[in-house]
């Protein structure tokens, strides 16, 4: 596999070109002298405030753009994302191991330079996660975020991690270790028809946490389901 994905288009207008030419004026006043020769860059005129309760388009008014708006709109068009993926055969014999190797750093990540959550559905989460029934209402009637808020998400996010984290090569790959304990001690007992049945040693000691193996594995398979399910949260 080889993939190259590069950083997105950047759009570069009349207000960009604006800030270029002027780069001696302070950031503090782009709203105001940046802005509206910008804005005169853009469509050969400054719109003048609106009164309150005015009704207006903030991004024309109706006017038409310049040649020069036109003219970097056209070289904007012309700019690609870089995105190049090759595919190895190999790659498919065990393509949900291939995949953790990507997604895991790309999760964490994702938890540590994250700026916003999405809302997650609150049976998804322990209760203690969970917000009362005021904060739901407050949430429903404005938007207005618990104290949780974010902590939900991120938990949502670390369940993710742990099942990808189980897969080859993750920090969890030999989790079913965890619960056996003792030694093995196979023999095979020939049989009369000519078969052999396999029987334990008197040295075999091996025993396993079955029900603890069972709940590790459900929170596994819960992580990938969570990750199905808020795959198009997955942004930044």
């Amino acid at each position: 596999m080889k993939v190259k994905i590069g950083n997105y288009t950047s759009w570069y207008g009349p207000y960009q070109l604006a800030k270029t030419l002027m780069f001696w004026v302070p950031d503090e006043n782009d709203s105001t002298t940046v802005h509206k020769f910008g804005e005169y860059l853009a469509y050969g005129s400054v719109q003048t405030e609106p009164e309150v309760g005015e009704v207006y388009d903030i991004f024309s008014d109706g006017r038409k753009t310049t040649l020069l708006y036109r003219f970097l709109s056209w070289i904007h068009s012309k700019k690609k994302r870089t995105i190049s993926v090759r595919i190895d055969p190999w790659d498919t014999w065990d393509m949900n191991t291939t995949l953790g190797y990507i997604v895991r750093p790309m999760l964490k990540q994702l938890k540590e330079k994250q700026k916003g959550a999405p809302k997650v559905d609150y049976e998804d989460v322990p209760k203690d996660l969970r917000p009362t029934k005021k904060e739901i209402a407050a949430y429903n009637k404005d938007g207005t975020t618990d104290d949780k808020f974010f902590e939900r998400w991120n938990w949502i996010i670390d369940e993710m991690i742990f099942a990808f984290e189980s897969l080859d090569g993750g920090a969890n790959e030999n989790w079913e270790e965890k619960f056996r304990t003792g030694n093995y001690n196979l023999r095979w007992k020939k049989l009369e028809n000519g078969c052999s049945e396999m029987v334990f040693g008197e040295n075999h000691t091996a025993e396993i946490d079955w029900e603890g193996r069972k709940q590790y594995e459900e929170r596994i398979s819960n992580g990938f389901t969570l990750f199905g399910k808020y795959y198009q949260s997955l942004w930044n």
